[in-house]
């Protein structure tokens, strides 16, 4: 196993911890923005953990998968932000 493949693999391992206190800060955070900011981190990570499957399993598929899921984390985060500001999606 190479150094490249362990470091990969250490990051799978870093990227797991962070979704579990992502999911701890959307359960308990104090306040409604501190759980969109969560949300919102929670998709970077889950774009990140695709792009490292992709490296690992040398496959396109995640990689696609990756930027449709940063573009709908991102419309999904302006919506609830507009949403929690008490703004219409017009204005």
């Amino acid at each position: 196993m190479s150094s490249f493949e362990v470091f990969l693999y250490v990051g799978i391992v870093v990227l797991m911890i962070s979704i579990y206190l992502c999911m701890y800060r959307i359960s308990r955070g104090p306040t409604a923005p501190d759980r969109t900011v969560a949300i919102d981190i929670l998709g970077v990570i889950l774009v990140s953990f695709c792009a490292v499957m992709a490296i690992i399993t040398k496959r396109d598929f995640y990689i696609t998968l990756a930027i449709a899921w940063a573009l709908l984390a991102f419309i999904g985060t302006v919506g609830l932000s507009k949403y929690l500001e008490g703004r219409g999606f017009d204005e």
